[in-house]
C-alpha cells in the first residue's frame, strides 16, 4: 500500500507513503480514499489526520503518471479531495518539509491544517505551462486572501510555512522541534465534537475594489509573461474566486486547466521537466553506483573559464584550488573572483559574510605538487591540443591515486586526452558554459575508458554544483558545439546570400533564442570560432565555410572584449550597435565572390538555422553520442538560449512534424551550399515511420 492506516486514540491516522516525495499516484489515491472510508465506518473513530512519510506531506501529483491514462483513473485527485471534504468527521492535514501542488489541494480541501515551521508551502503549476486544477486557485484565495494567493499561484515561488502562520491556512503551527503527529493528533482530538465542521470553500474571499487590483495584475503579468499563457490564465482563475460561486470557480479552473494542458507552451515546459530529470540517467551506469568523495578541488587555468569554475566549488562550499603558471596571472584571477562577489553582494544577491564565507574557500598556487591531494582536478586552459598534453601529463605524474582529472575542452577528442595519462579510467569531460559561474548546463564527456564511478561521481557533482548535467559521447564538438558549428555555418551563408548581422539576430530572437547567432559571437569571442575554423581546413578541407567570419576576425574585430565584433560597442555599454564597417565589407566580399543578393524572409532565417541544429542532432544520436533527443533538448535549452516554451530542438522539431522538417531540408539542399542539407538517415527513417525523436 502507498498510503498506511493507524489508530492512535480515537484518531486515524493516514500516512501518504510513495517515495521520494509522497506523490499523488493512484495507488497513493486509492489507498488514501480506503482509508478515510475505513474511518469514518469505524464508530470508535472521531476525527482523521494525513501526513506524509519520510521528507514530504506530498509533493503532489505523481509525475510517472502524467499524460498516462492513471491521472484520470478512479479516484481521481479532484474524487480524493471531494471524500475528504465530504467527511462527517473532522480530517486534519499534519504538514511538514514538503506540501505542494495537488499536496497542498489535497491539504485545503481538510477541515484543519496544522504545520511545522520549515514547510515549503507552493501551488507550482504555472512552471508547468498549466494553473492548479484540483481547486487550489478558489480555495487558495479564501485562506490567504486574494493578493497573496495570485502572487503564490502566478510565481510557482514557495514560502515557509511559518511566513503564513496566522493566515486562515493554518489552524495550527508547532513550535521548532516539536513532534508534528502528536501536535496534529492532540488538535484532531480537541475539534472532534466540534461542529458544523469548517469548509474552506464555505469562506469568501474578500477584497476591497478587487476589480481594480485584477485589472492591474493582469496587466501587470501581461507584460511580464511574453510567450507564457499560464500566468495570465491564473489570474483569471484566481478573479473566478472572488466573482464566481465557488464549484461555478472549480469549473472554470478546470476549462482553463484542460485548455492549457493541450497547448504547445505547456507540452513543452513539461517535456523539460522530464527531460531534465532523465538526464542523469545512463543505461549501464545503475544508480547504486558508488561514487567518489569530493570533498575538495583544483582549477587549472585561473582565466576567465577557469575563474567561473572556482566559483561553482566555492558556493557549494567545496575548497578549490586555482594553479597558474605565473603570479600576474594568477593575482588577476583571484581579484576578479573577489570583484564578482563583491558585484553579487552590490546587487543584494548575497550577504557580504557569505561572500566572504566563498571567497576564502579559493586560494591559489603555481605549482602542481600543492594540488597533489585534491579530489578532482579540472583543466581550464588554451584550446589545443599541445597545452592540453603538457597539463595532463604533470597531473599523472602528481595526482593522488583515485583523484577525479576532468578537461574543460570544448570540442578537443578526450580519448587522447586521457591517453596522455596512465589512468584514462579516471579522465572524464567536464564542460562548463561561460559564463560558468551563472550557466546551467554541464556537457559531461565519458571516455572509452572513462570509470563508470568517475561518471557517477560528475553526475553527482552536478546537482551539487547546481548544474544540469548531460552526458556526451566524444566527438568534435561533443554534442553542444558540433551541432552549433552547423548553426553558424547556415548564419554565415545567410550573410553572403543577402542578409546583414542585425536581420539574422532579430529574426532568431523574435524565434525566441535568447541571442542571435552574431550577438553570441562577440560575447564568446570571434577569435574561439576563428581557431576553431583552423584547425577544420586543414582536418576537414571539404567542409565550406562563410570566409566573412575570417575577414572579421582579420579586421582584430573580436567581439566585446574588444570593443568591436560584428557589431560596433561603446565603453561601459554592452548594447550591440550596427557596424557601417563590417556591413560594408559583408556586401563587398558577397560581390567578391560572385553571389547576387537577395531578400531573405525571417521565416527562412530561422528554418535554416534551427534545422540545421536538428539535422546534425540526428546524427549525434544516431552515433549514440547524446543517450537521447531530450538529453540534445536539455543542451540546448540550459546551455545555448534556446527557447524554452519550444522545447529544445528536438522536441521543436518533433512539433512542427519530421515529414515537414525533412520536405524543407530537401528544399534548401537545391540551393547553394546544398551539400550542408544532406539529411540525416534517422530523420529520413522517423519520418518515413511517423515518429519522432522523442516517441
Amino acid at each position: 500500500m502507498s498510503a498506511e492506516y493507524q489508530v492512535n486514540g480515537a484518531v486515524a491516522v493516514i500516512t501518504l507513503a510513495n517515495p521520494p516525495v509522497n506523490g499523488l499516484g493512484l495507488a497513493t489515491r486509492t489507498a488514501a480514499v480506503a482509508g478515510i472510508r475505513q474511518a469514518l465506518a469505524d464508530e470508535a473513530i472521531k476525527a482523521i489526520v494525513i501526513t506524509g512519510a519520510g521528507k514530504a506531506f506530498s509533493g503532489g501529483a505523481d509525475i510517472k503518471e502524467f499524460n498516462s491514462p492513471k491521472a484520470l483513473t478512479e479516484p481521481t485527485l479532484h474524487t480524493l479531495i471531494n471524500v475528504v471534504e465530504q467527511s462527517t468527521k473532522p480530517v486534519v492535514a499534519a504538514i511538514h518539509s514538503v506540501c505542494m501542488g495537488g499536496g497542498l489541494e489535497l491539504a485545503l480541501g481538510c477541515n484543519y491544517r496544522v504545520a511545522a515551521p520549515g514547510a515549503q508551502m507552493a501551488l507550482p503549476e504555472v512552471k508547468l505551462g498549466i494553473l492548479p486544477g484540483a481547486g487550489g486557485t478558489q480555495r487558495l484565495p479564501r485562506v490567504l486572501g486574494l493578493e497573496m494567493a495570485l502572487n503564490m499561484i502566478v510565481s510557482g515561488t514557495p514560502v515557509a510555512s511559518e511566513k503564513l502562520a496566522g493566515t486562515a491556512l493554518f489552524d495550527e503551527v508547532i513550535a521548532p522541534g516539536a513532534d508534528l503527529l502528536a501536535a496534529a493528533v492532540a488538535f484532531a482530538t480537541k475539534v472532534a465534537d466540534v461542529r458544523p465542521l469548517p469548509k474552506v470553500r464555505e469562506r469568501k474571499v474578500d477584497y476591497p475594489n478587487h476589480e481594480a487590483f485584477l485589472q492591474f495584475s493582469r496587466n501587470t503579468v501581461k507584460s511580464m509573461s511574453g510567450p507564457f499563457p499560464a500566468p495570465l490564465k491564473c489570474v483569471d482563475a484566481v478573479a473566478a474566486a472572488v466573482t464566481m460561486k465557488f464549484d461555478e470557480g472549480l469549473k472554470y479552473e478546470r476549462d482553463l486547466f484542460m485548455q492549457l494542458v493541450q497547448s504547445p507552451v505547456s507540452k513543452a515546459l513539461r517535456h523539460a521537466f522530464f527531460a531534465e530529470r532523465v538526464a542523469s540517467k545512463v543505461p549501464d551506469v545503475p544508480s547504486d553506483t558508488p561514487v567518489r568523495a569530493i570533498a575538495s578541488a583544483a582549477i587549472v587555468g585561473a582565466g576567465t573559464m577557469g575563474g567561473g569554475i572556482a566559483m561553482n566549488f566555492a558556493n557549494a562550499g567545496i575548497p578549490v584550488i586555482l594553479l597558474e603558471t605565473k603570479q600576474e596571472a594568477l593575482d588577476k584571477g583571484l581579484a576578479t573572483i573577489r570583484k564578482n562577489y563583491e558585484n553579487t553582494v552590490k546587487k543584494g544577491k548575497l550577504t557580504q559574510e557569505k561572500a566572504e564565507q566563498r571567497i576564502a574557500l579559493v586560494s591559489g598556487t603555481l605549482a602542481y605538487a600543492d594540488i597533489a591531494q585534491v579530489d578532482i582536478v579540472i583543466e581550464a586552459v588554451f584550446e589545443e591540443l599541445g597545452v592540453k598534453e603538457t597539463v595532463f601529463k604533470q597531473l599523472d605524474a602528481v595526482m593522488k591515486p583515485g583523484a577525479i582529472l576532468a578537461s574543460n575542452t570544448s570540442t578537443l577528442d578526450l580519448d587522447k586526452i586521457a591517453a596522455f595519462t596512465q589512468r584514462p579510467q579516471d579522465v572524464i569531460g567536464t564542460h562548463f558554459f561561460s559564463p560558468a559561474n551563472v550557466m546551467k548546463l554541464l556537457e559531461i564527456v565519458r571516455g572509452k575508458e572513462t570509470g563508470k564511478d568517475v561518471l557517477a561521481t560528475a553526475l553527482a557533482l552536478s546537482k551539487k554544483l547546481k548544474k544540469t548535467g548531460v552526458v556526451s559521447g566524444v566527438c568534435d564538438g561533443f554534442i553542444g558545439n558540433r551541432m552549433i558549428e552547423q548553426y553558424s555555418r547556415q548564419a554565415g551563408f545567410l550573410l553572403e546570400e543577402g542578409c546583414l548581422p542585425e536581420q539574422v539576430d532579430k529574426a532568431v530572437e523574435k524565434f525566441g533564442f535568447a541571442m542571435g547567432p552574431f550577438r553570441m559571437g562577440d560575447l564568446a569571442g570571434n577569435d574561439i570560432g576563428w581557431a576553431i575554423r583552423k584547425r577544420r581546413y586543414v582536418e576537414k578541407p571539404e567542409v565550406t565555410y562563410s570566409k566573412t567570419a575570417d575577414l572579421l576576425c582579420e579586421l582584430n574585430r573580436y567581439g566585446q572584449k574588444t570593443g568591436a565584433g560584428w557589431y560596433d560597442y561603446k565603453a561601459g555599454d554592452r548594447k550591440a550597435y550596427p557596424s557601417e564597417q563590417v556591413n560594408a565589407m559583408i556586401i563587398q566580399h558577397s560581390a567578391d565572390i560572385g553571389v547576387a543578393r537577395r531578400k531573405i524572409s525571417d521565416q527562412e532565417i530561422v528554418e535554416r538555422l534551427v534545422y540545421a541544429l536538428v539535422n546534425e542532432g540526428a546524427r549525434i544520436l544516431e552515433e549514440g553520442i547524446a543517450l537521447r533527443a531530450s538529453d540534445i533538448d536539455m543542451v540546448y535549452l540550459t546551455g545555448y538560449g534556446f527557447p524554452l516554451f519550444r522545447g529544445g530542438p528536438m522536441f521543436y522539431a518533433d512539433a512542427v512534424g519530421l515529414p515537414n522538417v525533412l520536405d524543407t531540408i530537401a528544399g534548401y539542399a537545391k540551393d547553394r551550399h546544398g551539400e550542408a542539407w544532406t539529411p540525416a538517415p534517422l530523420l529520413v527513417k522517423l519520418a518515413g515511420e511517423g515518429k519522432g525523436f522523442n516517441s
